[in-house]
């Protein structure tokens, strides 16, 4: 059992701080901003809960988070009541959180000069994968670092990686975000294309996906989005922010992105449609409008 803290509880953090009090068997501290749902999660699971990062973070050997972008993360790493002050010598940082690569390395900086590990982690697998302690891990930082950590993130992962030194996490997210963008548009046309052909789409799917076109977002997304129902999963908003960090990132290492950039648009199409909580597989709506 080790001594751990969790650093915001959001759709993914929230579950994942339950993996590794419950399944894992951790002393675990939450964080969030918002008290009542740092609350409501020690009550639920038998943890405990900090009024600040610092506070969670206060002895811990492993400190986890999960928020919303990279200013959040330098907020609650090295703002004034950030975690980064309270980290003991020897500790783990663990980053869950889906940021830029500059400060992965920013971060695993600041970490190496006060004595402490830093991991860029970020995760794959969404909602279901968080709740269901199944998530894709891709991390950047240290072998040794690595060693330690992943026994504590096996808990809410099914697969974890060591992708390179730090940023590298970040950058394989980007990846596995650029290549979802293409995938789900693919499909959404696919989908848009079979109704206007007048074919029946579940039949359609049940011979194709067996194929070369098979995908995991064929065989979770086509049904919901074949009944136009997109009020669940990772959200438009959010694969927004992702295609933007690939895209400042592809301007700094000059990578080609077309697809990635037009598909940016067309989820910018489905904000502008009040589609800004929808999953990502609404891209067929904007093509049904």
């Amino acid at each position: 059992m080790a001594s751990v803290a969790f650093i915001g509880l959001g759709v993914m953090g929230y579950p994942m701080a339950g993996h590794l009090k419950k399944k894992g068997g951790h002393d675990v501290t939450v964080y969030n901003r918002t008290t009542a749902k740092a609350e409501k999660w020690a009550a639920e699971f038998g943890g405990s809960w900090a009024k600040t990062p610092k506070g969670a973070a206060e002895g811990k050997d492993f400190v986890f988070s999960c928020v919303g972008n990279d200013d959040d993360l330098r907020q609650v790493t090295i703002g004034p009541d950030g975690a980064f002050h309270a980290m003991k010598k020897g500790a783990i940082f663990i980053d869950n959180t889906t940021a830029s690569a500059e400060v992965a390395r920013e971060l695993a900086e600041r970490a190496d000069e006060a004595g402490f590990g830093f991991l860029d982690a970020p995760v794959s697998g969404g909602q279901a994968g968080a709740e269901n302690g199944v998530l894709t891990v891709m991390i950047g930082g240290s072998q040794e670092h690595f060693d330690r950590a992943k026994p504590v993130i096996d808990a809410f992962a099914r697969m974890v990686g060591l992708m390179g030194p730090a940023g590298s996490g970040q950058l394989t997210k980007m990846i596995n975000q650029i290549c979802i963008a293409g995938l789900v548009q693919g499909l959404a046309e696919g989908i848009h294309f079979g109704k206007k052909a007048g074919l029946d789409i579940e039949k359609v799917i049940e011979v194709i996906s067996k194929g070369a076109a098979g995908s995991w977002q064929m065989e979770n997304r086509h049904k919901t989005m074949n009944a136009g129902k997109y009020d669940f999963g990772f959200a438009v908003d959010w694969m927004r922010k992702d295609l933007g960090i690939c895209l400042e990132e592809a301007d700094r290492n000059g990578a080609k992105l077309p697809v990635t950039a037009l598909v940016d648009q067309f989820y910018k199409d489905v904000q502008q449609m009040g589609g800004r909580r929808w999953d990502t597989s609404s891209l067929l709506a904007r093509l049904e409008k």
